[in-house]
């Protein structure tokens, strides 16, 4: 499925669309700022989504029928048959909503499906009367991914990730009514946790590292594990290696921030594996 398709299936089943850097241009074409950038290519608005998106078809064609593009969704513009709200579970691995649907003793609740390079997108309805926002509530520190509603955007079916990998659909039926007590779990507080210290490498506490700290700390939903794993590259690149203490600040600030230690750890290991590579 080209970007084209991608998109006119989009707005045929009620998702309003708009444009999004490519990784293919030789820049990133996102509305920010060239010196803002954090390097994620493939991610970026290039127009202020929350204004500029569309479900014309015409106007479809003219944003995708050019220059490589992406297709993202503005997540708040959807509006179901009932004026039902979007949400979207961001799942960054196969199987991690499914997972948290048993941890909570529930069958987990098929929908319109996309895939992504990690994992998958869910779509649900709420109803209109109902506000979320981008937090994971009780589903902190359980579900390895984040949910999108409100004001925010997801990239979508026919996109390409930075790696290559297509956003390919996976399950075109409508989407489902969000389960009640996934809602629940949303509109609820997580456990109060006292969030591990982080600690630097006492040899880099006045270097450029502590900026990388600092970068992976301030992420935001969405950008945590590609925050992580490019600040993971640029620290080995510096150590000329893998240098144990290194990881160990970079594990802290990612479990810091709500990142599960298993995919924390694949994700530095992966940043690593990278790095020697070259």
């Amino acid at each position: 499925m080209t970007t084209l398709q991608g998109a006119l299936w989009l707005i045929e089943h009620g998702f309003a669309v708009f444009t999004a850097d490519h990784p293919g241009t030789p820049r990133c074409t996102g509305l920010h700022a060239r010196q803002n950038c954090d390097g994620s290519r493939g991610k970026h608005p290039t127009v202020p989504f929350t204004r500029v998106h569309t479900r014309d078809a015409a106007q479809v064609r003219r944003w995708f029928g050019g220059e490589p593009r992406n297709v993202a969704v503005a997540v708040g513009a959807y509006e179901g048959p009932g004026n039902e709200r979007l949400v979207v579970i961001d799942s960054d691995r196969p199987g991690a909503i499914e997972d948290v649907a048993e941890h909570f003793g529930h069958p987990h609740t098929p929908t319109t499906r996309w895939n992504t390079a990690k994992g998958h997108h869910d779509c649900y309805l709420i109803p209109p009367g109902i506000r979320l926002g981008n937090g994971l509530g009780k589903l902190r520190g359980l579900l390895d991914g984040d949910v999108r509603a409100g004001n925010a955007y997801v990239i979508s079916v026919g996109s390409v990730h930075a790696s290559g990998v297509m956003y390919e659909l996976a399950d075109d039926r409508p989407p489902a009514p969000l389960p009640e007590w996934l809602l629940d779990a949303l509109k609820g507080q997580p456990a109060v946790t006292v969030p591990r210290p982080v600690t630097v490498p006492p040899a880099r506490t006045g270097g450029s590292f502590v900026g990388l700290l600092k970068f992976v700390l301030e992420s935001p939903q969405g950008e945590r594990n590609n925050r992580l794993y490019w600040s993971a590259c640029r620290a080995f690149e510096r150590s000329d290696g893998q240098d144990s203490a290194v990881a160990s600040a970079l594990l802290d600030a990612a479990r810091h921030i709500g990142l599960g230690e298993n995919e924390a750890r694949q994700t530095i290991t992966s940043a690593y594996r990278s790095r020697a590579a070259r």
